[in-house]
């Protein structure tokens, strides 16, 4: 009969007559009842009631039943601590069995009671365990420490289990000294300062001993144990490579990929001279090929780390070039590993091959497979010289065929081969421009017009081609729009007379139609180059280009020998060293190789490897606006770094033309005709003249104004953060600006290590000096800081404009949180605009910019109003009396040289003002109004 009976459910009174069941006299019912138990526990039933009446059944030596109340007790001790004291006599007693089984069952199962009251009195069983005279019950007392040791570190470590497992790697069992490096190799990872596993020649010659006939995970446990172990000479590394190779022939892949770890960790010490280091290469091969005939799965796990041998010594597998052919059959992630594989073995001796398996693949059905092949195709012509020709003509034949994908992906690697071949293949761009049409993927037409820009004076039609892509200029991807610009510029500097008005045309959308700061910049960029110096715009622009190296995706060689030592683990099928990966990181402790023999140098710190081998990974893309955690979640939260004011902090919005004069007076030696009507040249003053205005960023010091300050408000409040709150304003005082915190715990823990970071902003806002807390912060306790700011950050245009968002860390967590600044902390002291530049500039503002606001409900007379304005930097530069109401004519200036232009309408009687407000950058006017509003009414 099945065991299915368990899980029907009984009449009334289920646990009641259990409970009967359980106090019986006979065995076998007693037997059924816990199995019922067992089963109603699996299913997610609470029968924690019967806690005291299974634990009686404890008192049997049936091992089947024994088996099964333990079973109970592992799962409900956590929930009835209590309870779990009535057992541990039985385990005490268990411990003594004359049964080596049921003394190992106790000594397992006191090991996964988590229950911190039970533990002192677990250790006197497990002294003796770990010293029975059975193997069986040892190996698994050794476990138990480990186990113990999660529970309460302190414990096992003043109990002398410590001292005890050390003594076990001494073991005459083979079984008990991987158990034992096991649970030291577990304890060790959580306390890695502490030094367990003391090494020396002695113990790693009882491990090798042992490694021979122990069981397969038994010997992954040792095997990654000798990894950790650094030699003291090439002759100990030899002796222990000699030892360690009958393991390459294990059936198991974990055995076979932690020995291939070991010995390549030791070959770094092997002199290359040394016949025995050839012998080594030779039998590494063979039980790498071996891996790739078990199934995908576990193909694909062989192949990345195959990937990494081969980076690090590709002599391994380069004659087993044919092991890495593409079956049809094999899933698609196990293909383009191969394909990745074929590419670092090829050379010249096997490149005919390659070739021909390369271009079979490229007519294959598999989309993402094709690519990946005709990409490889490039690759190989750039790593092997003498195949270019081949790699070319076997490009262009794919090309005829017409495939679209095929088409763009060998357009793409070409451009790559005329970056390493220059003037060599340039015959084929009129093969090219045939396909002009067909291109619809960004990175294939961004590489068309990086080909046209390149070698237009090689293509008659050049300006008509690069024309064509402009129609459709704001539907096009980034990447397209500014290869496109530099392609025009580039055709520019090679035909003037021809492209005059296709330059103006392409600088104009860049800069004045688009949204995109990078575009922008570059865009404004060359403008500045074509115009005051075009002899320097042409050797900047047409430089010679380095020739780009052969291998780009290789790992950075640190990171390369990190991972090495973590062959076999998930770190070397993710490619990143486990700092990457690992939550709660902080005891991961970072490898590297040994030193290499007949080198002074010793092996590089492997500190940097983690960030190499992120930037590699990481996209440089400007996150979404809304996406807070764009660029702060890869915190790092040392002091701001002052630096220069970059150019990045002018915020060029919509179409800003910040240098003043229109389009003519930017391209005024070059020839140009503006496309619309000059701007006065009076503007050029205020506005800037060249860079030096442009990015006026001192924000001048005045005297201490009484500006307005904002009550603070909670920004963060102690229910999303972890018990910190946090509340503010921000203020400006004497041309700094400041946000003044109150941080506040409570939480029931202390809190120290704070620091902080903006995201990118609108206005470039940034703390200027860390975030001073100088002593811990107690709980209930508040402190208050005034952090400076500068505006020399990063500049991202937000929505809406103001909008700050801020992650704050300490030694708790990240936290995050976005607030709104008063704009007027921008305005500047030197804010006051001379009258006729005033008037000069009203007039030159398009009416379309102009807004209008009422300020409701304010009881201010004219004077009153302008002295409490001034005191936050909004100047007025002249009054008048219209028909009996006030005019006032203010100016200000926000850091980053937007002026702003008022016209505030004051009547008597009328508590409502109206207030009108000019600039170039409309999208301020909103932000200034909310600033007027707020500083009158307070």
């Amino acid at each position: 009969m099945t065991d299915s009976k368990y899980f029907t459910t009984t009449k009334k009174g289920e646990i009641f007559e259990l409970k009967a069941e359980l106090n019986s006299d006979k065995k076998e019912k007693k037997k059924e009842a816990v199995k019922k138990v067992i089963a109603s526990m699996t299913v997610g039933k609470d029968v924690s009631a019967l806690f005291p009446d299974v634990v009686n059944c404890m008192q049997t030596d049936n091992l089947e039943l024994k088996k099964l109340v333990y079973l109970y007790l592992m799962n409900y001790a956590k929930s009835q601590p209590d309870m779990a004291i009535m057992a541990v006599n039985t385990f005490v007693k268990d411990c003594e069995d004359p049964n080596p089984l049921i003394r190992a069952l106790a000594v397992r199962t006191m090991g996964c009671i988590r229950v911190d009251k039970i533990t002192e009195y677990l250790c006197e069983p497990l002294r003796k365990c770990l010293k029975d005279e059975d193997p069986y019950v040892r190996k698994t007392a050794a476990v138990c420490v480990a186990k113990l040791h999660d529970i309460n570190a302190q414990l096992v470590e003043d109990q002398g289990f410590l001292d005890t497992l050390k003594d076990l790697i001494s073991d005459s069992n083979p079984m008990v000294v991987a158990n034992a490096v096991a649970a030291l190799s577990e304890i060790a990872e959580s306390h890695p300062s502490s030094n367990l596993l003391d090494l020396n020649p002695q113990s790693i010659n009882k491990l090798l001993t042992a490694l021979n006939e122990c069981t397969e995970w038994g010997q992954i446990f040792i095997l990654d144990c000798l990894a950790n172990y650094m030699p003291k000479d090439d002759r100990e590394a030899q002796s222990i490579c000699e030892r360690v190779t009958p393991r390459l022939s294990h059936a198991n892949s974990a055995v076979v990929l932690s020995a291939v770890k070991v010995l390549m960790k030791f070959m770094e010490m092997l002199s290359k001279d040394l016949d025995y280091y050839g012998t080594l290469l030779k039998k590494l091969a063979p039980p790498l090929v071996t891996l790739l005939s078990a199934e995908p799965e576990l193909q694909y796990v062989a192949l990345r780390n195959i990937n990494l041998i081969v980076q690090k010594r590709p002599e391994i597998l380069k004659h087993e070039m044919k092991v890495f052919f593409v079956k049809y059959n094999d899933p698609i992630y196990v293909k383009l590993e191969k394909l990745d594989i074929m590419i670092r073995l090829a050379s010249q001796a096997n490149i005919a091959q390659v070739l021909a398996e390369l271009k079979e693949y490229a007519t294959e059905v598999d989309v993402d497979f094709v690519r990946k092949a005709v990409r490889a195709i490039g690759r190989c012509a750039i790593k092997v010289e003498q195949s270019a020709e081949r790699c070319v003509s076997t490009l262009l034949d794919l090309i005829q065929t017409k495939v679209n994908y095929v088409v763009q992906e060998a357009i793409v690697v070409i451009k790559d081969i005329f970056r390493k071949y220059p003037n060599k293949y340039e015959s084929v761009i009129a093969t090219l421009c045939e396909n002009l049409d067909s291109l619809d993927e960004p990175e294939a037409r961004a590489a068309m017009i990086w080909i046209v820009g390149e070698y237009a004076e090689r293509i008659d039609n050049a300006d008509e081609l690069l024309e064509s892509f402009l129609e459709g200029f704001h539907d096009e991807s980034t990447q397209v729009q500014l290869q496109l610009l530099t392609a025009i510029v580039k055709l520019f500097l090679k035909k003037p007379t021809e492209t005059q008005e296709l330059v103006q045309q392409v600088l104009s959308l860049a800069t004045q139609d688009s949204d995109n700061p990078d575009l922008r910049d570059r865009g404004y960029i060359y403008w500045r180059l074509l115009s005051t110096d075009p002899v320097a715009a042409k050797e900047v622009v047409l430089a010679e280009k380095p020739l780009i190296s052969e291998e780009t995706d290789l790992i950075e060689p640190t990171l390369l020998d990190e991972l090495i030592c973590y062959i076999g683990t998930l770190a070397s099928v993710y490619h990143k060293p486990p700092s990457a990966f690992v939550e709660g990181s902080r005891g991961v402790v970072h490898k590297s190789l040994p030193p290499r023999t007949g080198s002074s140098e010793s092996a590089e710190s492997p500190d940097a490897a983690p960030s190499a081998g992120q930037a590699a990974e990481q996209p440089a893309v400007i996150p979404a606006q809304g996406d807070l955690l764009g660029d702060l979640l890869n915190l790092d939260l040392g002091p701001p770094v002052s630096g220069p004011p970059l150019a990045a902090s002018s915020v060029q919005m919509g179409a800003v033309d910040l240098l003043g004069g229109g389009l003519d007076s930017l391209m005024g030696g070059s020839g140009f005709t503006a496309p619309g009507p000059a701007a006065p040249a009076a503007m050029g003053a205020p506005l800037g003249s060249g860079l030096g205005d442009l990015f006026d960023l001192t924000g001048g010091v005045g005297t201490l104004s009484g500006s307005y300050v904002a009550p603070k408000t909670v920004w963060l409040p102690a229910m999303k953060a972890k018990g910190l709150e946090i509340s503010g304003t921000f203020s400006r005082q004497v041309g700094s600006i400041c946000m003044d915190l109150v941080l506040t715990n409570k939480a029931l823990q202390v809190m120290s290590d704070f620091a902080i970071q903006f995201n990118r902003n609108s206005f470039g806002l940034a703390p200027a000096a860390p975030l001073q807390v100088h002593a811990p912060l107690a709980p209930n306790q508040s402190v208050e800081i005034s952090l400076p700011l500068n505006t020399v950050g990063s500049v991202m245009k937000m929505d809406p404009l103001n909008n700050l968002q801020v992650a704050v860390k300490n030694n708790i967590d990240v936290f995050y949180f976005s607030t709104l600044y008063p704009l007027h902390i921008l305005f500047v002291e030197d804010g006051k605009m001379e009258r006729q530049m005033f008037l000069a500039t009203w007039k030159d503002i398009p009416n379309e910019n102009e807004a209008q606001f009422q300020i409701k409900d304010c009881s201010l007379n004219a004077d009153a109003v302008s002295s409490k304005l001034q005191g936050s930097n909004i100047f007025t530069i002249a009054k008048r009396n219209v028909e009996g109401q006030d005019m006032l004519y203010q100016s200000l200036k926000l850091t980053n040289g937007i002026w702003v232009l008022a016209e505030l309408c004051i009547q008597p009687s009328n508590p409502s003002f109206t207030l009108s407000l000019k600039c170039r950058a409309p999208e301020v006017s909103q932000y200034v109004y909310q600033a007027y509003d707020a500083i009158l009414k307070n």
